[in-house]
């Protein structure tokens, strides 16, 4: 009986340190991690880390109205899944029209049909959906557009556009926005 209830809590012990593994691989995760980043002539960096969400549900399979829908108009989202969603700079920068100071932050967005904001925030290391509004360092709106084709999985891609300027661009379903960022 006794080696029973030992097998039992080995069994258990097993148990969580797979689950925990699983948890930190995050590789494996519905919603993978993925890394954006530019440099610029000087050898300045912008780094955006994220999470990949995809159209199709992760538990049906079941293709998912994305904007709009799982991601609702007009409120506070974490551009991506999983943790917030990361923007790192050694550079001062110009965001659309918002003056980011070179430093770590997080991004969230506020999509909607005709203009998107988005969002630069102090915080940083939360959960993404932990959103604090006071801890903003700012907002700048951009314009959305359709994509060339279907995206099937959530994507940003930072592409250098010149000695000091870059575009952020969000791809996802039908939708693409671009940033214009400029190394003050």
């Amino acid at each position: 009986m006794r080696k029973l209830a030992v097998l039992g809590y080995l069994s258990v012990f097993v148990f969580i340190a797979v689950l925990v593994y699983a948890q930190q691989d995050k590789s494996k995760r519905p919603s993978p991690p993925g890394t954006a980043t530019v440099s610029f002539n000087d050898g300045k960096h912008v780094t955006v880390e994220y999470s990949r969400p995809k159209i199709n549900d992760p538990k049906t399979g079941a293709v998912r109205k994305i904007y709009g829908g799982v991601v609702p108009y007009g409120k506070e989202w974490r551009t991506g899944a999983n943790e917030a969603t990361s923007f790192v700079t050694d550079a001062d920068l110009m965001v659309g029209d918002l003056k980011v100071p070179a430093g770590k932050y997080t991004m969230y967005s506020i999509p909607d049909e005709n203009e998107w904001t988005i969002i630069i925030n102090k915080q940083t290391g939360q959960w993404g959906t932990e959103y604090k509004e006071d801890q903003d360092l700012g907002r700048t709106k951009v314009k959305p557009e359709k994509t060339p084709s279907t995206v099937q999985q959530f994507t940003i891609a930072l592409n250098k556009d010149g000695d000091k300027k870059a575009n952020m661009t969000l791809d996802w379903e039908n939708t693409r926005v671009t940033v214009p960022i400029t190394e003050q």
